[in-house]
């Protein structure tokens, strides 16, 4: 997807993904989303299926249109990169690209993963993003807390991209959700939950 497309879209978004997520904090230079999910899977099936981004990420929101070609290394210093494959040449040339989307700063395995970066259109702009994962196992399967937490200038109106990056957030976990299997029986996605995920 080009850069011109994917701001577009992420403008839109919050019109047409399912937002079930909260902005829990908005103020004139950052913003808050939370959100989680609880899923048939146990945690160390969580873990390895959250570090391989490219089963469960949704295509739309990606550089070179295919998940794919996302890739997650989980220890500090590791990054959540995308290789963007170039287009074949008549002159038999064919350059790939790379995105990196976040750095990972803090790694438990079976519990928490935090990174940093801004996702989306947010990588053009001075604004920084951290985004806390953490997994708790409960009766049945594990829950999944996401904390994105953006603070910093930035050139768009914050509650217009708070609004759209907040449905995106929502759109990937549901992705992880569907792709381990909702638990069943389990409530919708309660924002407020995952407020003590944020330390």
């Amino acid at each position: 997807m080009r850069l011109a497309a994917i701001v577009v879209a992420a403008a839109s978004v919050a019109g047409t993904a399912p937002l079930s997520a909260e902005i829990a904090q908005s103020s004139t230079n950052g913003f808050v989303t939370q959100d989680s999910a609880e899923v048939a899977a146990s945690p160390m099936e969580t873990w390895l299926a959250l570090i391989k981004p490219g089963d469960w990420w949704n295509d739309e929101h990606t550089w070179s249109a295919d998940a794919g070609n996302m890739t997650l290394t989980p220890q500090a210093g590791g990054c959540f990169c995308e290789q963007v494959p170039g287009e074949d040449r008549d002159d038999g040339f064919s350059l790939d690209g790379s995105v990196e989307h976040m750095t990972v700063v803090q790694a438990y395995p079976l519990k928490s993963l935090r990174m940093r970066g801004g996702l989306g259109p947010l990588q053009g702009e001075p604004a920084e993003g951290v985004l806390t994962i953490t997994l708790e196992e409960i009766e049945g399967g594990t829950r999944v807390r996401w904390t994105y937490v953006v603070g910093g200038y930035m050139r768009y109106e914050v509650d217009t991209i708070a609004k759209a990056v907040d449905g995106v957030m929502t759109q990937q976990l549901h992705g992880l959700r569907d792709y381990l299997g909702p638990l069943q029986g389990s409530s919708p996605s309660d924002p407020g939950d995952a407020a003590d995920a944020t330390s």
